[in-house]
């Protein structure tokens, strides 16, 4: 069903003048993403009609962008990624970690997203293999799935990754599998420091490298003295690794997941009204408790475009990523040896599902199947219903 509100309608209304404005100043990325919201699920893409086999009922079916920013093309790759990743859990515990970086290095990785984004996801990682792999804490190979999120509830600049790691691992051996204590992987104060030498370590060698930009205010920290000094406060801060309690098991990780891998930095659902005064949406004031976490904002609609074109990727970037365990080319006999060390069976590889590729929704009249019937181009309309057919079809949007 389609929201009362999207952002591709804020786009459309407003997009046009926004780009005239900005004109030189986004980034080919950028306008891209707004093309694609903005004609998502229009006639600019063509589509299908479907008619029901049973009643005869018709509707129009756009096609989708499939732009990884558009907030209504998420549901459908979420789960396809989901069901992909099901056979990779395993029957243990999984905690939630999640590395953020200080404002002082988000501000530097605002104009230096694939670089800073990448030291982010690999110190991060590094450190929890690391710090899993010491005798001191856990002493084992660990798996790793992390997930990079740029914003905050209020779609500001908050760079930071989310990782779903196993409670345990494999020995350094192969010989066992090492559990973690129930509601306790690894120290978050020791791998805050570490996080906190090996990203710097990896930033300062990009600055070395000449790989850094530096724009308006920060422009002085292309000299190498006035960056070492930008960081020197941050050299001495704690920098906050957050660990939550095991999930209940393999099926709440895969519920969560769903809500984390493929989000956008506002949903529709979250849109409340779009008006002269601006756009108004709920956000979470993770400050407050209770039900004081709710709140409410309006942007004035620039500001509102602004901070969602903010978190547009770098093409190519990849937001997911696997470490340990999950890495690459060994992902499969480390999840075998795992299950061989856990006396788990492994999934079957005759398991299928009962819903097909090319799954529509049923007859929204009868409950019929619903077959596609004509197939029009970009920027081109359906012929007209179905000959015989109720003349009630709609547009899915």
């Amino acid at each position: 069903m389609r929201a009362s509100l999207e952002v591709a309608d804020i786009f459309r209304t407003a997009g046009p003048a926004y780009r005239a404005a900005h004109a030189g100043h986004l980034s080919l990325a950028q306008l891209k993403v707004m093309s694609a919201i903005e004609h998502c699920r229009t006639a600019a893409l063509g589509g299908h009609v479907e008619a029901c086999e049973a009643c005869g009922q018709w509707r129009i079916a756009y096609n989708s962008c499939r732009n990884r920013h558009c907030p209504k093309c998420q549901g459908a790759t979420a789960r396809t990624w989901l069901a992909e990743r099901e056979a990779d859990l395993l029957p243990v515990g999984y905690f939630h970690v999640v590395f953020t970086l200080p404002a002082e290095v988000a501000d530097i990785a605002f104009h230096n997203k694939a670089a800073v984004y990448d030291v982010l996801f690999k110190a991060a990682s590094e450190t929890m293999l690391i710090i899993a792999a010491d005798p001191k804490h856990l002493g084992a190979r660990i798996g790793i799935t992390a997930v990079l999120h740029t914003w905050g509830s209020a779609m500001t600049h908050h760079p930071h990754v989310h990782m779903i790691v196993p409670g345990g691992g494999i020995a350094p051996d192969g010989s066992r599998w090492i559990s973690s204590r129930p509601a306790f992987l690894l120290p978050v104060r020791v791998l805050g420091r570490l996080f906190r030498r090996l990203f710097l370590t990896r930033l300062v060698a990009l600055h070395d490298a000449g790989r850094l930009a530096f724009f308006g205010s920060m422009a002085h920290l292309t000299d190498r003295r006035a960056f070492l000094q930008h960081l020197s406060p941050v050299r001495k801060k704690r920098w906050v690794v957050y660990a939550k309690a095991p999930f209940a098991g393999p099926e709440a990780v895969l519920a969560y997941l769903s809500r984390y891998t493929h989000r956008v930095a506002i949903s529709n659902s979250r849109l409340i009204a779009f008006d002269e005064s601006g756009v108004t949406f709920r956000y979470k004031d993770y400050r407050r408790d209770g039900a004081d976490r709710q709140q409410v904002m309006t942007l004035a609609t620039d500001e509102f475009i602004r901070r969602f074109l903010l978190h547009v990727l770098p093409r190519g970037f990849h937001r997911i990523r696997y470490s340990g365990l999950l890495a690459g080319s060994a992902r499969k006999a480390s999840l075998a040896l795992a299950r061989e060390l856990l006396n788990v069976a492994a999934p079957s590889d005759d398991d299928t599902t009962d819903e097909p590729d090319n799954f529509r929704p049923p007859c929204p009249c009868c409950g019929g199947r619903m077959i596609v019937i004509e197939v029009f181009e970009r920027w081109r309309q359906p012929r007209g219903p179905p000959h015989g057919s109720p003349s009630t079809g709609t547009s899915t949007p």
